[in-house]
């Protein structure tokens, strides 16, 4: 049985993805574009369209080319979207880095994007000097002022011309964010003008926010959600986007009163500080309709907590980086509302829920495997055909790795995951890569990492170690040792000891297991 969902059919434009996100920007004109949540300093709708084009002018000066990569490493700022729009305007790629990746994982993603050009925060600057060292970067720019680096603001001195780059928006890639997929190491997701494009329109189609909305974006603008659903998305309708570095409760409540944020982007580990914490009753949050969570599950008890306590509508979505990332949105009516859902299937978009074991087509309300398919959808992995194939079959469907089901009238749950993959706070963590890194000490024998249920986080990883018979260590010290070679959400946070790890005939770490026994023992204890 195939979903659609009830939203009606989108166009999607033959378009570019700059000049459909500025399309208004001129009109818009003194309207706050962008807000720095942190100094109050405002970026206008026409100030915005004329950085972008200025900077886009001095890129194609300085050689970037069609499909040339730019790299972003930087904590939100008000000036991240106009550097991402100015590549893309002049025919550039950008990849968007993690700003906790230590400064190897910075290097392995900028060796693997070929990325030319990078973009730093001052604060960065040494780990990306030191990433780019083995490397032929054109030239590093920094956002501010740094040692060694090209001011960005530089970049607006141009003429303002930018190049007449002919894009193919179907084929031409504008965004490579890194993701795990649905199992293995981070790999480069090609999304390209149309993919990206397709899913504002497809956004929008949902009545998701509007121009009259002030949004606070404090979830980083290197995530697929950040880039897509806030930011792009945001500047697409109009709205006016407040900005902020990271996430700290007080200075996130505090900007939300000062700038009268209509609607909140935020993910479960944020809701529960909403639903929970006393700071939240000091702050007037009076002008917040409407609270979005995804990039992790919900529970339906703390989605309703947190929705009587502010007085608003509590909604979630879903989706992936390989989906640009929307697939799945609540309706924005409160009466359609199904609290604990992620909503329908976003316009133009199928999907069917399959048999894990025999790949049959479910009807409602049985479990299986998500599948989705639409304009969406990736162009593939970065030099992977391998991973590719294995996530997106002959007829177009994306396999998500994610169990789940849909209800008699198409809204979707989501139950548990068939992926590997570890979510904390979010984030996409891959066992198998904490597990080659654990491997490296030698007192470790064998291991295996599972996700850990964890109240603040949603999962943490934990691994089950054997140790070798001659050697000792304690788990404070295997975490220490995984912990200053990872970023830090990759951090194994718990450890136990183990005789062995429970494998099938062929050597595959049966991780259920693992994860069974770890569940059993927190209700037990």
């Amino acid at each position: 049985m195939i979903f659609r969902g009830s939203y009606p059919e989108v166009t999607i434009p033959g378009t570019a993805l700059a000049p459909f996100v500025l399309a208004r920007a001129r009109e818009l004109g003194a309207k706050p574009a962008l807000v720095d949540g942190v100094t109050g300093h405002v970026v206008t709708y026409a100030r915005l369209e004329e950085s972008v084009r200025r900077a886009a002018a001095s890129l194609a000066a300085r050689r970037l080319r069609k499909g040339d990569v730019l790299a972003i490493l930087s904590p939100n700022t008000v000036e991240y979207p106009v550097a991402f729009l100015a590549a893309a305007l002049a025919g550039g790629v950008v990849t968007t880095i993690n700003p906790l990746c230590t400064s190897e994982e910075v290097a392995k993603q900028l060796a693997d994007s070929r990325a030319e050009y990078l973009v730093a925060a001052p604060a960065l600057l040494s780990r990306a000097r030191d990433a780019a060292a083995s490397l032929s970067l054109r030239e590093l720019f920094v956002f501010g002022e740094g040692e060694g680096a090209t001011p960005f603001a530089e970049l607006y001195g141009s003429d303002g011309r930018a190049p007449d780059v002919e894009i193919d928006p179907r084929e031409d890639l504008v965004a490579l964010p890194y993701s795990s997929g649905t199992t293995g190491e981070s790999k480069g997701v090609m999304l390209t003008h149309r993919n990206i494009v397709a899913n504002l329109r497809q956004i929008e189609g949902t009545d998701h926010c509007r121009g009259t909305d002030t949004l606070v974006c404090v979830l980083p603008m290197f995530h697929i959600y950040g880039i897509t659903v806030i930011m792009n998305f945001g500047l697409s309708q109009g709205a006016t986007v407040v900005v902020l570095p990271r996430f700290e409760l007080e200075s996130f409540l505090s900007a939300m009163e000062a700038f009268r944020v209509t609607m909140a982007h935020v993910v479960p580990p944020i809701m529960l500080a909403l639903a929970k914490h006393p700071a939240v009753a000091r702050h007037d949050l009076s002008s917040l309709h409407t609270v979005f969570s995804a990039a992790a599950p919900l529970g339906e008890p703390l989605a309703r907590e947190v929705s009587e306590r502010l007085g608003c509508l509590v909604m979630q979505g879903y989706g992936m980086t390989e989906t640009g990332p929307a697939t799945h949105m609540a309706p924005h009516d409160p009466g359609k509302v199904k609290l604990g859902s992620v909503g329908l299937p976003v316009p133009n978009t199928d999907c069917k829920i399959v048999d894990v074991a025999t790949g049959e087509e479910l009807g409602a309300n049985a479990e299986g495997e998500i599948c989705v398919r639409g304009p969406q959808v990736m162009k593939g992995y970065l030099n992977r055909p391998d991973a590719t194939q294995a996530t997106i079959d002959e007829e177009g469907w994306l396999h998500t790795g994610d169990i789940g089901y849909a209800d008699s009238e198409g809204h979707f749950f989501i139950v548990d995951r068939r992926k590997e993959l570890i979510k904390y706070k979010g984030f996409q963590v891959a066992p198998a890569e904490l597990e080659a890194l654990l491997l490296t000490h030698p007192a470790v024998a064998d291991c295996a990492v599972v996700p850990a249920p964890d109240e603040e986080a949603g999962e943490v990883p934990k691994a089950f170690v054997v140790l070798r018979a001659e050697r000792e260590a304690t788990p404070e010290e295997l975490l220490a040792f995984v912990g200053a070679r990872v970023a830090p959400h990759k951090k194994i946070r718990r450890a136990e000891f183990v005789e062995q790890i429970p494998k099938s005939p062929s050597g595959k770490i049966l991780r259920r297991l693992l994860v069974a026994r770890e569940r059993g023992a927190r209700q037990s204890s």
